[in-house]
């Protein structure tokens, strides 16, 4: 496991008993879950398909998934949140859901084409190799298949809200979440995208209003983005 930050994985170990509260440091995961799913199934209605969820943490988008319908596998190397993950999935009741300790990049090897769905939310920003993530992807989804991923853009707005702003002032997550100089611009992923043979379909914008306290996606992909790739067939 060379892509892989121990540092990063401690974090969210550290923090794996609180992804269930959603008053805790990963309310903003749980408010923008719903926006994620609704864009996500835009492109590719979710139900009787094979989904993989790489990164998925303690599982909030993986199991938002799985309710839809789909069958879904997350990955992710922080075991303590896999375990709440599998918790949580048993506590629901939700079946078509299953969590497994690997690198994406071994997954690959194992399971080559296996899935309609990949995606990759708010991951590719802790790795330092988010180019071998994206080729991952590209080999685990089908031909004709969606690779579905968010990030953060890199400039000195996103440095302000994202960084300054989220873990300083408003307190949205803890300090030290995010490290700058790993921040992805557009343009950069969709190179990786093409890279690794992805076509680029569409791109959205996620913001964050302090006053109302709302996320919303639109045009504006200054802070955090999302790009909606396919494999060609």
């Amino acid at each position: 496991m060379t892509n892989v930050d121990t540092n990063e994985l401690q974090k969210f170990s550290d923090l794996a008993h609180k992804w269930w509260d959603p008053e805790s440091e990963f309310k903003p995961l749980h408010r923008i879950n719903p926006l994620r799913l609704d864009w996500i199934q835009s492109y590719a209605p979710l139900r009787g398909l094979r989904v993989l969820d790489v990164g998925c943490g303690g599982g909030i988008l993986a199991e938002a998934m799985a309710k839809q319908g789909a069958e879904v596998l997350g990955i992710d190397l922080a075991v303590k949140s896999l375990k709440v993950a599998q918790l949580h999935a048993m506590e629901s009741g939700v079946t078509s859901l299953a969590y497994k300790e690997i690198a994406v990049e071994a997954l690959a090897q194992e399971q080559a084409g296996s899935f309609d769905v990949v995606t990759c939310m708010e991951m590719l920003e802790h790795v330092p190799d988010p180019a071998s993530v994206v080729r991952a992807c590209h080999a685990l989804v089908r031909p004709g298949g969606w690779v579905f991923m968010s990030t953060l853009n890199r400039n000195l707005k996103s440095f302000l809200f994202a960084v300054v702003g989220a873990e300083y002032v408003l307190k949205l997550l803890p300090r030290g979440t995010h490290d700058y100089a790993r921040f992805l611009k557009p343009a950069e992923l969709a190179q990786m995208a093409r890279d690794a043979d992805l076509d680029v379909i569409g791109a959205r914008g996620l913001s964050y209003n302090p006053l109302t306290q709302r996320y919303a996606l639109g045009e504006d992909t200054d802070v955090n983005y999302l790009l909606a790739t396919r494999r060609a067939l």
